[in-house]
């Protein structure tokens, strides 16, 4: 997940988090944290792998403006969901209004990227309108426990005129405090809920080796082949969260 995150810049938790609900493996919310950490060690490996290659793909000052936002956003996204999670008696309710928003984002953004050729994109420059899209995306990606995922890569193409490649690294930049801050609320408020220590050690394992991995291929190939990945990846998602939806409401 964290290879394919890395490549494409969706973070990897967007397939992590699906799957874990999937197999039932965890609860809702532990599958959430568990998602939120390996994403985080992934984001971190891939953000200082593109800082030290020096290839100028992530746009500092627009960057840090929307991990700003995204900062805010992923705590308030967190705080969301740990007020429904509590309201909610049946979790698995929790799951599926988790999936069912994946869904609509997910095809959302398929369609978006299929007909990417024919939409306008703007150039916002103003910090204001780049720290509340940051904001957004940080809220839905805390709230939905998946990092990230598709919906910064339309975001950053529609109002920035990103290109896939580029889009897939600012995202990850976008993640990288996102996920810290969603993270760092978690722990300060007492709310990290029960895991296997020894998974988490070995999926923040595999979110660093996949970030090392995922950002040697992600320079190898061309933005055509991304593009191709990431709709490939788009429909799975798709797929699982619709088993979700299903699994959580039976």
């Amino acid at each position: 997940a964290s290879i394919l995150g890395a490549i494409c810049g969706i973070g990897g938790g967007v397939i992590i988090k699906p799957v874990l609900d999937a197999t039932g493996a965890v609860g809702v919310s532990t599958g959430s944290f568990l998602s939120g950490c390996t994403v985080l060690s992934m984001s971190i490996i891939s953000v200082l792998k593109s800082i030290r290659n020096k290839n100028n793909v992530i746009e500092i000052r627009k960057g840090t403006l929307l991990a700003i936002g995204a900062a805010a956003g992923g705590l308030a996204g967190k705080s969301l969901f740990q007020l429904i999670y509590k309201v909610f008696p049946d979790k698995g309710r929790v799951g599926a209004v988790q999936a069912a928003i994946l869904i609509i984002i997910t095809i959302g953004t398929l369609i978006y990227t299929i007909k990417a050729d024919k939409i306008k994109t703007h150039h916002i420059e103003h910090a204001a309108p780049c720290m509340a899209i940051g904001l957004v995306l940080g809220l839905i990606s805390a709230f939905l426990g998946i990092g990230g995922g598709p919906i910064n890569i339309v975001m950053l193409s529609f109002f920035f005129s990103m290109g896939t490649k580029q889009a897939a690294a600012n995202s990850l930049y976008i993640i990288m405090f996102s996920q810290l801050a969603s993270l760092s609320g978690t722990v300060i408020s007492h709310e990290v809920p029960e895991f296997n220590a020894l998974a988490l050690l070995l999926m923040v394992a595999g979110g660093v080796a996949g970030g090392m991995i995922g950002g040697r291929i992600n320079k190898k190939i061309d933005s055509k082949t991304v593009n191709k990945l990431f709709i490939s990846l788009m429909a799975a998602i798709v797929l699982i969260n619709i088993y979700n939806v299903i699994r959580f409401t039976m």
